[in-house]
């Protein structure tokens, strides 16, 4: 795949080994994935390269996931797949109704991520 066929998705994290991990994945898929430690990063990425894929954790500080989820499917409609911790659920049912495409528990976001992030990215939201 050459390099400008590469799917691009961002990662919104602040927990700089689990984003390792991710982008090694990516890597490895052949996604380009760019990662942002904070809100407003993300938004700035966002802008500058529209993604088809943006993955979320909703537990990053300062984050307001309806703000996000509005802002980012005005900028360029990714399909937005939210994790978190499964012990909160209250979050997590506020990404659904903030329209992320996809939420779920953290456990099931890492052990379905290695199999579904080619096809989450390639299709966008049609994979969801």
């Amino acid at each position: 795949m050459s390099e400008l066929a590469k799917p691009i998705a961002l990662l919104l994290c602040d927990d700089l080994l689990f984003s390792s991990s991710i982008q090694g994945h990516a890597r490895h898929l052949g996604i380009d994935l760019r990662t942002a430690r904070t809100p407003e990063d993300l938004m700035t990425l966002a802008q500058s390269c529209k993604p088809r894929l943006v993955l979320v954790d909703v537990h990053t500080p300062g984050l307001s996931i309806a703000d996000a989820a509005r802002e980012l499917k005005e900028i360029s409609a990714p399909a937005i797949v939210a994790y978190g911790s499964h012990v909160q659920g209250e979050v997590l049912q506020q990404a659904r109704e903030a329209g992320c495409d996809l939420v779920l528990p953290r456990s099931r976001f890492v052990a379905d991520m290695p199999s579904q992030l080619a096809s989450w990215a390639e299709l966008g939201k049609s994979a969801l």
